[in-house]
């Protein structure tokens, strides 16, 4: 063996990765060996020929010592994240063999997380989203990131002091492996919200501050009367506001304002103040604007797109929306005038050409490449949903030419299915060939749960009520006996099937309902139908039970189709419904009706007329509007029924007369009495009427999530004949949450929170409540909303309100600006399984009729309808 000096000269050289250090010894520094052998050691659980794999070392291989081979095992194994404290050594050299050694230890493994200074709720939640799971490695890299994600994540919260310090203890292994195994503490101190108690900005003249802090959406100064939007620092939104301060000079003319310099100074714990410099620079005009490419539309066409004049003072901001508005997918631009035609891949790119004498000449340069026609069209993610029910619905074909608003239009019919998780709807275009201007279109869908369970029990009215509801909103009736295709019902049609069953000891109520959105499966008509069952029973004092020889029935059918219409646009839909209701009573005498023996007959025909544009989430829309306006119709039986309704008017005026004349004989009133109910059951035998209703609502995207919806409806109960008189039945009740509450005469509950249920009732002569509804009514509302999570499982959002509304008895007493208003506040809750669920707080500012009072509180619970 080669005789070598009496010690090992030692090489180190460092390798600085994650603050490790690697040494290597080397008698002979730069010479080439061959690796003889490797030997590993330290405390690890892995082979030895494992962490040499890792290392990508191989025995036999000419390495140079020092040397990148040896720097690269190094990194290697620390680029596992398996390791720690990673040193190679020469441990000899033999003739032209060199023989290393591999020390390292194992990273130590976490065992459990412990997190103290938030709220235990919370504390899984930051586990999960850090990957702080039992046996993940304890490396630097984890413990930085979770430390920078804490202090990022309440820093967007407005816990701009927040301070994170993290331990590692390490345990005994009880498994007694050679795994090293650490405990960690999580020490977060969020400390105050720190707010913004001031702005103040410099070198502005041109726009005040209060323009300008009005322009910062995000960033807002503190004010006592701000509700809506706090004044909580957030770094990102600061920025984010600082373009929008440079759009704001833009927007008048100023293309060459820019900010000198903005700062944060903190003021205190809870308190910092914004300070921003300015140079405004000179105004601007639009000067000559030319098009540059552009053969399939003119020049005229263009500018009537573009809408922008010479000599108009310069909106950088506007010019960019008329080119391509990103924030309205709907807008009037030149980029969707060629993107609704079919140029996908064109662009528009408006160049400043000259701006002598601060006036702007502009060339809208414009490539337009090939029209595009789409080469496929399918949908992935569909696991219960049939592709025949997607496919009808889509606006874009195979072959068709490429419309980037069919586009938009298929996804808002998607999600107006209620069979998907509108905001994980998407579109991924594959396969784009600009050369021969074809495209594959794929749209991306998440199913979610499209039936809903309503079971409840109470007590009221005298006993127990109890409430069971099944309503299958994707069902499929061809597989109604295909015993595999129950999971739990037959699915995947599209179609709605509910059934409803509600009793207690005095009234019992059937329904049963059925839609086909398809009728025939090739075009949009719907077809529905429901059938209803509903007895009641009078209350026996003498047992305390239901009297079954005292009863009133009801029941019911109808059948309606709804065809989708392509003009005046295909977001119209026309609706027609035939249907039928028989009431019957036996032995029924309450203060109801006139009559305790007869029946009653109501056969109508209801047309429709309703544009719905909301998009894209049913549950929370963000624009569009939904309108619709009706006309119930009975046929006009006076007219040829021979039936002198005049003369039944003042007979019973004469009956009525004597039955109020007290000084009469008791037999002579009752006689009157009885007379008054034949005449009524002659009056009320066809029920005769006409009924006009009308309701809109509309949605705006304010700022971002949050969004204000207007409504307003109305709605009138006529009679044909004056002389045969308004109906007791089909009228209007407003109060309260609106739900449809029971009732036996088809009277329609309108909401008006902040009211008791059905209490904004018309008064008679004497000023006094008439406790029979309404045959007018008007109702006005303003909501904001704001959601506070739209994932699948759960839809939750937050809203305040204001609204107004009355009812009257006929139109000398109608008044559309007498009205009964609210405000508050509420919260709703949609899950798949259950629909919709909410509360409201209202506040009524006017008594209740008949009151003298305001109404004050009210609490309503919201149960399967939206407001």
């Amino acid at each position: 063996m080669k005789t070598y000096l009496p010690f090992i000269l030692t090489l180190l050289f460092f390798v600085n990765v994650q603050s490790l250090k690697a040494q290597v010894s080397n008698p002979q520094n730069g010479e080439t060996y061959t690796i003889g052998g490797i030997e590993v050691v330290g405390e690890t659980s892995f082979s030895e020929q494992t962490i040499i794999t890792y290392s990508g070392l191989r025995t036999g291989e000419e390495v140079s010592i020092p040397g990148d081979k040896i720097s690269n095992a190094i990194k290697k194994l620390w680029n596992s994240n398996l390791f720690n404290n990673i040193e190679i050594y020469v441990n000899r050299i033999e003739g032209n063999e060199v023989f290393l050694e591999i020390r390292l230890e194992d990273l130590p493994e976490l065992n459990e997380v412990k997190i103290n200074g938030i709220k235990k709720g919370k504390k899984e939640k930051l586990i999960t989203e850090n990957s702080l799971n039992k046996g993940v490695k304890v490396t630097e890299n984890l413990l930085t990131t979770t430390k920078n994600y804490l202090v990022n994540k309440y820093k967007k919260e407005g816990f701009y002091n927040t301070k994170v310090n993290i331990n590692t203890i390490e345990v005994e292994d009880t498994i007694q492996t050679s795994k090293s195994v650490m405990n960690m503490v999580v020490n977060i101190d969020k400390g105050k919200k720190v707010k913004v108690k001031e702005i103040q900005f410099s070198g502005n003249t041109v726009i005040k501050d209060s323009k300008l802090k009005k322009a910062m959406k995000n960033t807002k100064q503190k004010n006592i009367t701000r509700i809506l939007k706090r004044s909580k620092y957030i770094e990102a939104d600061f920025k984010e506001d600082l373009n929008s301060v440079i759009d704001k000079y833009k927007e008048n003319g100023y293309r060459d304002a820019r900010i000198l310099s903005d700062s944060l100074v903190v003021l205190d714990d809870k308190n910092v103040a914004i300070y921003i410099e300015l140079e405004e620079g000179e105004l601007y005009t639009f000067g000559k604007i030319d098009f540059i490419g552009n053969t399939v539309y003119s020049d005229d066409i263009l500018r009537r797109i573009l809408r922008i004049n010479p000599g108009e003072t310069y909106n950088g901001v506007l010019l960019e929306k008329r080119i391509a508005d990103t924030e309205n997918p709907d807008a009037v631009d030149i980029t969707n005038l060629y993107q609704n035609n079919g140029y996908l891949f064109s662009t528009i790119n408006p160049v400043e050409i000259s701006a002598e004498g601060n006036v702007i000449d502009l060339e809208i340069r414009i490539s337009e490449g090939k029209p595009v026609h789409f080469t496929d069209v399918s949908v992935v993610g569909n696991d219960v949903t049939n592709d025949h029910v997607i496919y009808r619905e889509l606006h874009t074909r195979p072959g068709q030419l490429y419309n980037k608003s069919n586009v938009i239009r298929t996804i808002r019919e998607l999600s107006q299915l209620g069979f998907f998780d509108a905001a994980q709807i998407a579109t991924n275009f594959n396969n784009p060939n600009p050369n021969e201007g074809t495209i594959d279109l794929e749209y991306v869908v998440v199913e979610t749960g499209s039936s809903q369970i309503e079971l409840q029990g109470g007590y009221g009215g005298g006993g127990f009520i109890g409430t069971l509801g099944l309503s299958f909103n994707n069902f499929s009736l061809r597989n109604l006996f295909n015993l595999d295709a129950y999971k739990p019902v037959p699915r995947g049609d599209g179609q709605k099937l509910s059934l409803r069953l509600q009793a207690s000891q005095f009234y019992q109520t059937y329904s049963f309902s059925f839609t086909e959105p398809w009728l025939g499966g090739k075009k949009p008509v719907q077809f529905s139908t429901s059938v209803s069952h509903t007895k009641q029973f009078l209350y026996d004092s003498r047992t305390g039970k239901a009297d079954k020889d005292k009863r009133f029935n009801i029941t019911g059918i109808s059948v309606g189709i709804a065809k989708r219409l392509n003009a005046p646009d295909n977001f119209f839909t026309l609706s027609q419904a035939v249907s039928y209701q028989h009431y019957n009573l036996k032995n029924y005498n309450t203060g109801l009706f006139t009559f305790g023996d007869g029946y009653s007959n109501n056969l109508a025909y209801t047309i429709g007329l309703s544009r719905n544009s909301t998009y894209n989430d049913p549950v929370f829309p963000v624009g569009g509007s939904n309108f619709s306006v009706s006309a119930k119709l009975t046929l006009p039986y006076s007219l040829f029924n021979n039936v002198d309704y005049n003369a039944l008017k003042h007979e019973r005026e004469d009956l009525e007369n004597i039955v109020n004349n007290t000084s009469l004989d008791n037999d002579i009133r009752q006689e009157a009495s009885e007379g008054i109910a034949e005449i009524d059951q002659e009056r009320f035998k066809w029920l005769e009427f006409y009924k006009i209703k009308f309701k809109a609502d509309w949605y705006a995207e304010i700022v971002k999530k949050l969004v204000l919806k207007p409504s307003a409806e109305f709605g009138f109960l006529g009679a044909y004949n004056q002389d045969r008189g308004d109906i007791p039945f089909e009228r209007f009740f407003l109060g309260g949450d609106g739900l449809g509450s029971y009732s036996l005469d088809g009277r329609e509950t309108i909401a008006l929170r902040g009211y008791p249920n059905q209490s904004i009732q018309p008064l008679d002569e004497n000023g006094n409540p008439t406790n029979d509804g309404g045959t007018i009514y008007n109702k006005f509302s303003l909501e904001l909303r704001y959601p506070i999570t739209l994932k699948q499982q759960a839809k939750i959002f937050v809203l305040g309100f204001m609204e107004g509304g009355m009812s009257y008895n006929a139109f000398k007493d109608y008044s559309p600006y007498d009205l009964k208003r609210s405000a508050g506040v509420g919260l709703r809750v949609f899950m798949p399984a259950f629909g919709l669920l909410g509360i409201d707080f209202g506040y009524g500012f006017d008594p209740v009729p008949g009151q003298t009072q305001p109404n004050g509180w009210e609490t309503h619970f919201i149960i399967g309808q939206q407001f």
